[in-house]
């Protein structure tokens, strides 16, 4: 057993990694699924949307032909429409509230006509929005993901001049660099940051890192105020022996190493373990085996009935030949010349429920192990505390804290997205870059009584 890159050729890689859910192969398909939809009054695919996109009049846009007016509506609630069509968990989202499913149905391909509109406004680039003269307000931003870039957008939309300080090399965050490859391409995420900053008035400046290429006093004294949408992105530990040994990864770099780097390069083993049964734990696990692993085995310690990814993202694992074993957690890591080798795995039983309401995995002293020559690590990520806590912001545990405006204890500083709910979904980030945009336009037009 051993870790080892281009397992498989580079049509079978190509394969492999090609659009998960491909759009519509011509326009008459969008018009006749457009035209399934019956228009709600009060519909619950807009409210259980996080952005509230009018979802079933931009439906109605498509099946009347106006594609643009389509495009116009989504991104007026969601700039990141594009991306979201693309990674947003519909089936527990407006897909899952279609009214359709109560009549055993299948739902409107909501993501679908959504991707049909947005694509082809970005691929275009649809002039759809245009901004007010500059008002000489400045605003910083870090962080160039979703929260990021949804603010900077709704503040240029109102004549405010935005510079937003990214620490990567492109934009995105998350979708750029966190989300499995079969989903959304890095192109793609290059040209949406693109058509998001061609309003005008946003200016990204890359590799500057928040505690060590700049720092928040200096933002604050150039800047009107400070939007910081730094997300999430310390990979939690497993706290056991064997941690440290070649072999055991944690998702995150794993995942960014395969969208950085062309797949033949990036190096998978013969037995691979996953930890965790999240998104992130799903994208490492199937990626795992599209990159040509042998066995790639899900653990989590709980069951089933408690899993924190979707039905549609378990299946799509068990699709891919990835084994799930429930109530199972990692006791420690074995090695062989510095390698791992094997997993000890204890048995759990479920207890009472804990402070998220769901019942306690308790162990009950039973083990078992497993081969492993690789050992993912995708038990959660924590928020950047220590970067927080010397830059003075009150939080909690590193989630930062705000109040409804988005505004943190710190004058003329606000936040939103990952670095406040420790991490949810791509869309709720952009609602909070959206929110947090308005509490700022209040506070310059407090501070200068227009």
């Amino acid at each position: 057993m051993s870790i080892q890159n281009s397992r498989l050729s580079s049509e079978d890689l190509e394969k492999n990694f090609s659009d998960l859910h491909p759009p519509f192969d011509h326009p008459e398909g969008a018009l006749l699924e457009a035209n399934r939809c019956i228009n709600c009054f009060d519909a619950p695919c807009t409210k259980l949307c996080p952005t509230s996109i009018q979802i079933p009049l931009f439906i109605k846009q498509i099946a009347s032909g106006n594609l643009k007016g389509s495009a116009h509506t989504i991104f007026s609630s969601n700039i990141m429409g594009g991306g979201c069509s693309k990674v947003c968990p519909v089936e527990k989202l407006c897909e899952g509230a279609c009214v359709y499913n109560l009549l055993e149905e299948t739902p409107i391909a909501i993501a679908k006509l959504q991707r049909y509109a947005t694509e082809k406004a970005i691929d275009e680039q649809w002039k759809l929005f245009t901004r007010k003269p500059s008002n000489g307000k400045k605003v910083a931003i870090v962080g160039a993901g979703p929260a990021g870039l949804s603010c900077a957008h709704s503040l240029s939309l109102e004549g405010v001049d935005v510079t937003v300080f990214e620490k990567e090399a492109k934009g995105g965050g998350l979708m750029t660099y966190g989300v499995a490859a079969y989903k959304v391409t890095p192109e793609f995420c290059e040209a949406e940051v693109k058509y998001i900053t061609s309003i005008g008035g946003i200016e990204i400046k890359y590799n500057q890192e928040l505690g060590k290429t700049i720092h928040l006093d200096e933002l604050r004294k150039k800047h009107d105020a400070v939007f910081l949408g730094i997300g999430v992105g310390i990979a939690r530990g497993l706290q056991i022996p064997g941690e440290e040994l070649q072999g055991v990864e944690d998702a995150i770099s794993f995942i960014y190493n395969l969208r950085t780097s062309d797949y033949s390069k990036v190096g998978v083993g013969d037995n691979v373990a996953v930890i965790g049964m999240g998104m992130t734990a799903i994208d490492a696990a199937t990626q795992s085996k599209r990159l040509g692993a042998k066995e790639v085995t899900l653990l989590y310690r709980r069951t089933e009935q408690e899993k924190p990814c979707t039905d549609v993202e378990l299946e799509l694992a068990r699709l891919d030949g990835c084994n799930i074993l429930w109530l199972s957690a990692p006791k420690e890591i074995i090695g062989e010349n510095g390698k791992a080798k094997k997993l000890v795995c204890s048995k759990m039983k479920l207890g009472a429920p804990d402070a998220s309401g769901r019942k306690s995995p308790v162990d009950t002293g039973e083990t078992f192990e497993l081969e492993v020559d690789m050992v993912i690590k995708a038990a959660g990520q924590i928020p950047f505390e220590d970067l927080v806590t010397k830059s003075a912001i009150e939080n909690k545990e590193g989630k930062i804290k705000i109040d409804k405006s988005g505004k943190t204890n710190i004058p003329g500083v606000f936040s939103g997205g990952d670095a406040v709910n420790g991490g949810k979904e791509v869309v709720d980030a952009v609602q909070a870059g959206k929110d947090a945009a308005e509490g700022i336009l209040e506070y310059l037009k407090k501070q200068t009584g227009k």
